[in-house]
C-alpha cells in the first residue's frame, strides 16, 4: 500500500523568528533569538542570520550574544504563532483533506488522491509555498516522498525554502550511508545503543538482524529494521482521527527555585486549575492524578500517581489528590518544575448533582469557565492565585499541541 502514496512534508523555516521579523520590518534580515518571557528562558529558535553566527535552539541568552553579539533577543508570542499556524494548517486542507500536525510548525499531506486534480505533488508543494509566503510572509522546506519516514526527512535536506523528492527507486541508495540519526524517530538516547551494535548508518541497521533488534530493544525492533530500509507503512492521521487522548496535563517551570511548602501549594492550585478547565472543557472526567516534581539541579525528579475511586474534573479535587501525593514525596532538593496530570479518561455528559451544596459548585464552576474562555484564561480565580496571577501558565508551546480539540493548549 505505502509503495502508492505521495505523502508531503512540510516544515516552516525558523517559524518563530520568522513570524517575528515579518511582525517588525525592522527586524527582517537580522540575527534574532526568540526566547520565553520568564527568568530562565533559553533560545527556542533563532532566524536564519543568527543561526549562520553559531546561534543554536536551548542556548542561553548569554551563550547566544557571546556567539553573536549583535543578536537582537525577542521574547517570543505564543498566541501569535498558534494562530499563524493555525491558518496554515487549515490552507493545508484546500489540497486534501489527510493532513496530519507533527507540530506547531510541521505537518504531513497524504495528496495520493489529490494528484488527478492539481496534477503533480511538485506542483503542490510550488502552490502552498507560494501562498504561505504570499499570505504569511513565511518560507517553508517541502519534502515529497511515498512515506511519511522519507518525505520528513526530504524536508530537511534544503533548508530554507527547500523542495526535495525521493522517488521510492531512489530511496535505498540515499538511506545506505545515511547517518541513523538522520532519520525522526532516532533520538541521542537510540543513537547511542545502535552505536553500541555498531549500527551507525541506515543501511547498517536495515541490513541488521532482526531477532538481534528484537532482542535488545523489543517490539520496536521490527519498525527499527524498516526504517533504515526506508520503509514505513503508517497512514496520515487526521486529528479527527486520532486515538483518544490518554490524559490532560500541564507542567510549569518556576521562576526560580523554591522550597515553601505554601508556593508550591499554590502553583500546584495553579495547575490544577488549568487541567480542571481543559478537561471540563471537552467533557472528560478522570480517575488518576500524576504529580511530577523536578529539582533545582535539573536532572533529579521524581513522579508519583494516585488512583481515585471515582472520576474527578473539578479544579479544588485534583487540587486535594495532588496534595494528598505531595504529601508523600519527600522532597529532596529545591523545586524548579512541578506539572499534574490527569489520566484514566472517560468522557460524560455533565449531570446535575443532586445535593444543592454541590449543584451550587458546579454552577460556579460553569460560569467561571464561561468568563474565563470569554474573556482570557484567569479572568476569574481563586482568591490564593491573585497574587502575581501573570506569571501562570505554560511559556513553552508543548509537542503535543494541536490547532484543534483537547490538545489546542491554551498558551501564553
Amino acid at each position: 500500500m505505502s509503495e502508492h502514496r505521495t505523502i508531503l512534508h512540510l516544515d516552516l523555516n525558523a517559524f518563530f523568528a520568522s513570524v517575528e521579523q515579518q511582525a517588525n520590518p525592522e527586524l527582517q534580515g537580522k540575527p534574532i533569538a526568540v526566547v520565553g518571557g520568564g527568568a530562565r528562558t533559553v533560545i527556542t529558535t533563532s532566524s536564519y542570520e543568527a543561526r549562520a553566527k553559531g546561534v543554536k535552539t536551548g542556548m542561553a541568552i548569554w551563550e547566544g550574544k557571546r556567539a553573536c553579539p549583535e543578536l537582537i533577543i525577542v521574547i517570543g508570542d505564543n498566541r501569535k504563532y498558534t494562530y499563524t499556524s493555525s491558518r496554515i494548517m487549515q490552507m493545508m486542507q484546500d489540497y486534501t483533506p489527510d493532513v496530519e500536525v507533527f507540530s506547531i510548525d510541521e505537518a504531513w499531506l497524504d495528496v495520493t488522491h489529490s494528484l488527478s486534480i492539481f496534477g503533480t505533488a511538485e506542483r503542490i508543494a510550488h502552490l502552498l509555498k507560494a501562498r504561505i509566503l504570499q499570505s504569511f510572509g513565511l518560507k517553508c522546506s517541502i519534502g515529497i516522498a511515498p512515506n511519511k519516514l522519507l518525505a520528513k526527512l526530504a524536508s530537511d535536506m534544503k533548508k530554507p525554502d527547500g523542495l526535495t523528492i525521493i522517488l521510492p527507486e531512489d530511496a535505498s541508495l540515499i538511506m545506505e550511508s545515511l547517518p541513523i540519526q538522520e532519520l525522526c524517530g532516532i533520538g541521542k538516547k537510540m543513537q547511542r545503543h545502535l552505536n553500541m551494535m555498531s549500527i551507525y548508518t541506515c543501511g547498517e541497521l536495515g541490513r541488521c538482524d532482526e531477532a538481534r533488534l528484537t532482542r535488545k530493544f523489543g517490539i520496536i525492533g521490527k519498525r527499527l529494521k524498516l526504517m533504515g530500509q526506508g520503509i514505513d507503512h503508517s497512514p496520515v492521521v487526521q486529528f479527527a482521527e486520532e486515538g483518544d487522548v490518554k490524559s490532560v496535563g500541564h507542567s510549569k517551570t518556576l521562576e526560580r527555585d523554591i522550597s515553601d511548602p505554601a508556593e508550591i501549594r499554590r502553583f500546584l492550585l495553579q495547575l490544577s486549575e488549568m487541567v480542571g478547565s481543559r478537561a471540563r472543557r471537552y467533557c472528560v472526567s478522570g480517575k488518576t492524578i500524576h504529580l511530577y516534581v523536578r529539582y533545582a539541579d535539573f536532572f533529579s525528579s521524581c513522579g508519583k500517581q494516585t488512583t481515585l475511586k471515582q472520576y474527578i474534573n473539578q479544579s479544588d479535587e485534583i487540587y486535594r489528590a495532588a496534595l494528598g501525593i505531595l504529601e508523600t514525596v519527600e522532597l529532596e532538593q529545591l523545586v524548579r518544575l512541578l506539572g499534574i496530570s490527569l489520566s484514566n479518561l472517560k468522557h460524560q455528559t455533565e449531570q446535575l448533582p443532586l445535593f444543592e451544596d454541590e449543584r451550587k459548585k458546579l454552577f460556579a464552576t460553569q460560569a467561571m469557565d464561561s468568563i474565563n474562555e470569554r474573556f482570557g484564561r484567569m479572568s476569574v480565580t481563586y482568591g490564593t492565585l491573585l497574587p502575581g496571577k501573570e506569571t501562570a501558565g505554560s511559556h513553552v508551546i508543548p509537542p503535543s499541541w494541536r490547532p484543534d480539540g483537547i490538545k489546542n493548549v491554551d498558551v501564553q
